[in-house]
């Protein structure tokens, strides 16, 4: 197995949605924002690469959308699925399945481009997996969460013909090395693929854990259906992370890829930051 970030690109947000309850004067040092509050966020996409499959998980918002949608969320950078698959040779022709780990706009809406007008699949050789119950809450969405949704993002996967259900439950496996954690904190359902590499567990944090600031227990997103509900998925698998010595991978973090943690006095606390192609030369000194 080899793994590779793919990064789609960085959009901004609002500092005080992000970081929910916490004060300014704490997130700010985190991640400072600009002049309407607004800070920058990465929309970072893992590639894993087996024998047989080249699975990517998640795809970022993608460029379909109107200029007015994009006015919201200022996506910017020079990165791109595209290109970043490029850099490691790949194209989009080469993945055979894309996981995404919930619907929202923002991962899911590079899965369908706009070709002559057409809302097509972005990789036309790939399985799309989601999640049964979650499709079909986001066609139909609360109107707390309505906006995450977009019809043009999630409809044209079923449309397709590619789109299948993940059958796997909580902590059992989808593929031979990589299992599925849920949470259901910030959505219904969102699936978080715990990756079995070289003798540890890498976890893709989705939105349980947008950055290293969200390690810390008070900061759950206002973006969130159930916060409380995030807070007890946030203790169970941080716990686990420390015991196990896990690699959190981040999706959303502006700078840092990975980290780990370690508990210190009952509190979990972040560890060690690295990127992931520095994961390798870890793991051979001993992580």
């Amino acid at each position: 197995m080899k793994l590779y970030t793919i990064n789609a690109g960085y959009f901004k947000l609002d500092g005080g949605a992000m970081h929910g309850v916490v004060p300014k004067s704490m997130w700010q040092k985190q991640n400072p924002s600009d002049e309407n509050n607004m800070c920058q966020w990465a929309m970072r996409c893992l590639l894993v690469v087996t024998d047989t499959k080249k699975i990517l998980i998640d795809t970022g918002m993608g460029t379909k959308q109107d200029e007015k949608f994009f006015s919201h969320f200022h996506p910017h950078g020079k990165d791109s699925i595209e290109k970043n698959l490029a850099l490691h040779g790949f194209n989009g022709n080469d993945i055979t399945d894309v996981f995404l780990t919930h619907l929202h706009f923002d991962h899911c809406g590079g899965a369908i481009s706009k070709i002559d007008e057409k809302l097509l699949p972005a990789f036309p050789n790939a399985t799309y997996w989601v999640n049964e119950t979650h499709f079909a809450g986001s066609l139909q969405p609360n109107e707390r969460e309505k906006a995450s949704f977009l019809k043009e993002n999630i409809i044209p996967i079923r449309e397709s013909g590619k789109m299948q259900y993940v059958t796997a439950s909580d902590g059992q496996f989808w593929q031979p090395e990589i299992a599925i954690e849920l949470a259901n904190g910030h959505t219904d359902q969102m699936m978080l693929p715990l990756i079995h590499y070289n003798g540890v567990k890498i976890l893709f944090c989705a939105d349980l854990l947008p950055s290293i600031a969200h390690i810390s227990m008070p900061w759950v997103m206002s973006y969130d259906m159930r916060p409380l509900d995030t807070l007890s998925e946030k203790k169970k698998l941080l716990g686990l992370a420390a015991k196990e010595n896990w690699i959190l991978f981040f999706e959303h973090d502006p700078k840092i890829e990975c980290a780990t943690v370690h508990e210190v006095e009952g509190r979990i606390k972040l560890k060690e930051t690295f990127m992931l192609s520095e994961l390798d030369s870890k793991l051979e000194k001993g992580l």
